[in-house]
C-alpha cells in the first residue's frame, strides 16, 4: 500500500511511482524484504525451544504460547511508528509461528486415527490457505482507506490469535503427550473418549511402548543423527526445503508485485491476489479426500508435473513479452494469471500440505519434537531465504527465475517418485518399520519397489486400525 511505503519505506514508494524504472528492479529494497522475512528468521529459533516445550508441557501449552506471542505482534505492528517497532512486531509474529508450527501438526497426527489422520492435517493447511485469502480481501479492501488501511489490515491478525488463544483452552491434550509425561490414567480416559470406545487397549499398549522406548533416550537431537534414525530426518527436512523451493511463496507473498510487474493496475494486483488465495483454498480440499485415497507419492508426483508446466510456460511468455519498461499486454497478463492459479492449485493439493503431513508422521516418539524440530526450521530457513532474496533475484534474474524453480520441481518430482515411501493409512508409530528399510534400500537399485513392498506388508497388517462404528465427530477432541 503506497501509505505504507510512504511511511516506513520511501525510496520504495518513489522507485514504484518512477515512470521509467525497470519494470524487474522497482521493488528491489532489502528493509522492505527484510519486513516480510525477519518473522520466518524468528520462527527458526523458537521452533527450536518450542521443540522443548511441546515434550515438557505438552502440544496444547505450545499453542496457547503461540497465540500470545501473535497477539503481541499484532499489536506492535498495528500501533508501529518506525521501522524498528514494525520488525519487532514481525518478530513476535515469527515467534507464534515457530510455536504454532511445531504443535499443531503433531498435535493432529497424535490425535486423529490413521485412517483418517491424512485428510485431518491436511485441514491445517487447509485452513492456512483460508487464512491467506482472508488476508488477500482485508488487504484489497483496506487498500481503499488511505492513511490508516495498512494498520486495519495489520492489526485485524488479532482476531485468529483470540481464536487461537481460546481454541487451545477446550481441546485436549493428545494422549500420546499425557503418557509421555507419566499421566498414563489420564492418557487412556482421553484415548477413550476421543475414539468413542472402551476397547482402546490395544492402541493404548502401542503408545505406552513408544513413550518407554522414548525415556531412553535422553538426547533425542543426538539420537536423531545416528544411522537408524538418518532416513527420517533425511525426508523430513527435504520435503520442507522442495515445499519453499516450489516457488509457492513467491506467489503468495508477493502476488501483487508480480500482477503490477505485468502490467495489471494495483487494485486489479490486489483483486487478483484474492483470487490466487481464492484457488488455493478450494484445490486443497482435493487433498483432504484424496490423501487417504490416492496416497502421499501419487499427490506429490502429479503436481510436480502440473507445476512444472506453468513454470515454464509462465516464464517463456515473459521472456517474449515483458521487457525493462514496457507493460505486457492484458491478453498475457490474464494468461499468466491463469497458469499462476494452475500452480497453485496443484500446489495445494500436493507440496503444501504433505510438506507437513509427512514429516509428522514418520518420526518414532523418541525424536517426534525434535524431528520436527529440524522439518519446521528447514521449512523457515527456506522461507526467510526465499523472502529475502526474492525481489533481487527478480531484478537480476528477471524472467529467468520461473526457470530456477522449475529446476527445482524436477528434482523434487524425482525424490518424490524413486525415495520417498508410502505412509498411507499406517500407524504413526509403526512408521519407523519402513523408514528403517528405506535407510537399506537407498541407493540399492531395489530400493524403490522395495520400499512399497515393506509399506504394503505393514499396511496389510494393520488394516485391523479402523474407527468403530460409531460415527466419528470432532468433538471428542474436547474435554
Amino acid at each position: 500500500m503506497d501509505s505504507f511505503l510512504l511511511k516506513f519505506f520511501p525510496v520504495v514508494y518513489e522507485k514504484k511511482h518512477r515512470a521509467k524504472e525497470d519494470n524487474y528492479c522497482k521493488y528491489d529494497n532489502q528493509m522492505l524484504q527484510l519486513f516480510t522475512s525477519s518473522l520466518y528468521l524468528a520462527a527458526v529459533v523458537c521452533s527450536f525451544f518450542a521443540s522443548f516445550c511441546c515434550k515438557k508441557f505438552g502440544r496444547k501449552r505450545t499453542m496457547q504460547m503461540a497465540a500470545f506471542f501473535f497477539f503481541v505482534g499484532v499489536v506492535l505492528n498495528a500501533v508501529a511508528v518506525n521501522i524498528p517497532m514494525l520488525n519487532a512486531g514481525r518478530l513476535c509474529l515469527g515467534a507464534g509461528i515457530g510455536f504454532g508450527n511445531q504443535a499443531v501438526p503433531l498435535f493432529i497426527s497424535e490425535i486423529a486415527p490413521a485412517k483418517y489422520r491424512g485428510g485431518l492435517n491436511i485441514c491445517f493447511q487447509m485452513l492456512i490457505t483460508v487464512g491467506i485469502l482472508i488476508a488477500n480481501v482485508v488487504n484489497f479492501l483496506t487498500s481503499k482507506m488511505h492513511t490508516y488501511g495498512w494498520r486495519i489490515s495489520l492489526g485485524g491478525a488479532a482476531f485468529p490469535a483470540i481464536f487461537l488463544g481460546f481454541g487451545s483452552l477446550l481441546i485436549v491434550e493428545t494422549p500420546t503427550s499425557l503418557i509421555e509425561r507419566g499421566k498414563t490414567e489420564e492418557g487412556l480416559r482421553v484415548l477413550k473418549k476421543i475414539r468413542s470406545v472402551e476397547d482402546v487397549q490395544e492402541e493404548y499398549a502401542e503408545i505406552f511402548r513408544a513413550t518407554e522406548a522414548a525415556k531412553k533416550i535422553k538426547n533425542p537431537f543426538k539420537n536423531l543423527f545416528k544411522r537408524s534414525s538418518i532416513p527420517q530426518l533425511f525426508c523430513g527436512t527435504i520435503l520442507q526445503v522442495f515445499q519453499q523451493f516450489t516457488g509457492i511463496n513467491v506467489i503468495m507473498f508477493y502476488a501483487p508485485v508480480l500482477f503490477q510487474t505485468m502490467g495489471l493496475g494495483s487494485d486489479a494486483s490486489l483483486l487478483s491476489a484474492v483470487v490466487t488465495g481464492s484457488i488455493n483454498s478450494v484445490s486443497t480440499l482435493v487433498a483432504i479426500f484424496g490423501v487417504d485415497r490416492f496416497g502421499r507419492r501419487a499427490l506429490l508426483i502429479e503436481a510436480a508435473i502440473q507445476m512444472l508446466i506453468s513454470q515454464c510456460i509462465t516464464g517463456l511468455i515473459l521472456a517474449m513479452q515483458l521487457g525493462s519498461t514496457n507493460a505486457i499486454s492484458k491478453s498475457y497478463a490474464y494468461i499468466v494469471m491463469a497458469l499462476i492459479c494452475f500452480f497453485v492449485s496443484g500446489f495445494a493439493w500436493s507440496w503444501g500440505p504433505l510438506g507437513w503431513l509427512i514429516p509428522s508422521e514418520i518420526f518414532p516418539l523418541e525424536t517426534r519434537t525434535a524431528g520436527f524440530f529440524f522439518a519446521v526450521s528447514a521449512n523457515m530457513i527456506c522461507t526467510f531465504i526465499i523472502a529475502q532474496a526474492f525481489l533481487t533475484m527478480l531484478c537480476h534474474m528477471r524472467w529467468s527465475i520461473f526457470f530456477f524453480f522449475a529446476a527445482w520441481i524436477v528434482v523434487m518430482g524425482c525424490f518424490a517418485k524413486f525415495l520417498l515411501p508410502e505412509s498411507k493409512g499406517i500407524p504413526i508409530d509403526e512408521m519407523n518399520e519402513i523408514m528403517r528399510e528405506c535407510g537399506r534400500n537407498t541407493g540399492s537399485g531395489v530400493g524403490s519397489s522395495r520400499m512399497n513392498e515393506v509399506t504394503n506388508l505393514v499396511w496389510r497388517r494393520n488394516s485391523s486400525y479402523k474407527l468403530p462404528k460409531k460415527k466419528f465427530e470432532l468433538l471428542h477432541f474436547l474435554p
